[in-house]
């Protein structure tokens, strides 16, 4: 299992993940870069993810909805507001509605993506920035820091697949 780390922090609103794994930066970069990647590992194994719109740049819009075992969907965004490849991408995300727009009543988090190199490969810091810590609760609640451990466990298979 790639994730080293996880650590809530009421004081300051985040979520934090950390991750290790066997390949360079830039191919970590691409798990996040390339929408057909980002569907192979963003949702947990049971919940699978599915881009419908990717604009990799600042101000790019995303678009996704994950499909649940009984072909129930969950719909999610994010507005990416900053990248600086290979090593940050930032971005708030949220919950859509069945159009995949975001709902207007949805309180975003505010997620923070660094990729560092170390000795065996690469770290990988997400962090996740909460508007209250009735809202961290509540997207914790929903099994959020659980579904994100599964994701993560699905890198290491997109990572040594020769063809991505």
């Amino acid at each position: 299992m790639p994730v080293v780390s996880t650590h809530r922090d009421d004081q300051a609103l985040t979520l934090t993940v950390v991750s290790e794994f066997p390949a360079s930066v830039d191919r970590v970069w691409r798990i996040w870069q390339d929408p057909r990647q980002v569907e192979r590992w963003w949702g947990p194994p049971t919940w699978p993810a599915t881009v419908d719109r990717y604009e990799f740049e600042a101000g790019g819009q995303v678009r996704y909805h994950m499909t649940g075992p009984d072909g129930e969907k969950a719909r999610g965004w994010w507005t990416i507001t900053a990248i600086d490849p290979p090593h940050r991408l930032e971005f708030d995300d949220g919950f859509a509605g069945e159009d995949g727009e975001p709902l207007p009543t949805d309180v975003p988090t505010h997620a923070v993506v660094t990729l560092e190199a170390t000795d065996t490969g690469t770290r990988m810091t997400l962090v996740s920035h909460f508007a209250s810590t009735d809202h961290l609760d509540q997207i914790l609640a929903m099994g959020a820091a659980e579904g994100l451990r599964e994701a993560l466990g699905q890198v290491d298979l997109l990572l040594a697949d020769a063809s991505t």
